[in-house]
């Protein structure tokens, strides 16, 4: 990694660090109700997820950025042995409270995802990625290669993420109907840099960390980073819809699901998953 990307890297990291404080109070994760669904039984996984990652129960899987560790615990839920890590101390340590309170074994662990420790190499059945990971990355083959050595022969690698295309995209302002191509498509160059307001869990918290930095990384540069590493891709799915209002234009469906206002008259590719098996 470059040493010139090390003040963007950790000035996201302490964003993070702050975030984590915000998203575990706040009514976008619903941390308090999270933990009733999952000793009721029941968790947040979203349906196609499970459908295409397949079944996990016995298996080993690993969650890279796992955040506060809501989905690694879903994955735990459903039988699989589960290892989470991400780059906040704080994150680790939310996810390792929710564990707790939802009497659930898992593993979590703090550590850079280009700097993973030794013994998660070629130790998993499952590794998994999801939703708002990308575009922290500023080098997504040598991320792709991380996660790829992190898998046992014929392990799966799967990734849900934001399409690509969708970031491209927004409305410049308040009382503008128009979409337009906002931020650039192709990866090169600096980081794009914006200001911080809140957190996209929560507009008017308070954060200290004044910009937020993150790399455009197109659908191509996805799959070569990740068959680049040496995995086998059996499919890429593109969706009409985010799993969550990642874009202000967005409306949610009866599913829970956001996609482009029907006046719009068009769909979208709004998010994409992506699954590959290491074929050694």
């Amino acid at each position: 990694m470059d040493d010139e990307l090390t003040p963007y890297l950790e000035s996201n990291r302490r964003l993070w660090e702050e975030w984590t404080t915000v998203h575990q109070r706040s009514t976008f994760y619903d941390l308090p109700g999270f933990v009733e669904e999952m000793r009721a039984g029941r968790d947040r996984m979203r349906r196609f997820e499970v459908e295409e990652v397949g079944e996990v129960a016995g298996k080993h899987l690993l969650h890279l950025m796992c955040h506060l560790g809501t989905d690694t615990l879903a994955w735990a839920r459903r039988g699989a042995r589960v290892v989470g890590v991400d780059a906040s101390a704080r994150s680790i340590a939310v996810a390792r409270s929710l564990a707790d309170a939802v009497g659930l074994p898992a593993t979590f662990i703090e550590a850079d995802v280009y700097r993973l420790p030794p013994t998660l190499a070629g130790a998993f059945d499952v590794v998994y990625a999801s939703h708002g990971v990308l575009g922290w990355l500023p080098d997504l083959h040598l991320w792709a290669r991380a996660a790829a050595s992190c898998l046992r022969p014929g392990g799966v690698f799967y990734l849900a993420e934001i399409h690509p295309f969708a970031l491209t995209l927004d409305r410049r302002g308040e009382g503008d109907e128009a979409l337009r191509v906002c931020h650039r498509y192709f990866p090169g160059g600096p980081p794009l840099a914006s200001p911080v307001i809140g957190s996209y869990a929560d507009r008017t918290a308070t954060v200290s960390v004044r910009w937020q930095y993150r790399w455009p990384h197109s659908l191509g540069e996805v799959v070569s980073a990740v068959a680049g590493a040496g995995l086998r891709v059996e499919f890429l799915h593109e969706f009409p819809f985010l799993v969550y209002q990642g874009l202000s234009f967005l409306e949610e469906d009866a599913e829970g699901l956001w996609r482009t206002p029907v006046s719009l008259g068009l769909e979208l590719p709004l998010s994409f998953s992506l699954r590959a098996v290491e074929a050694r």
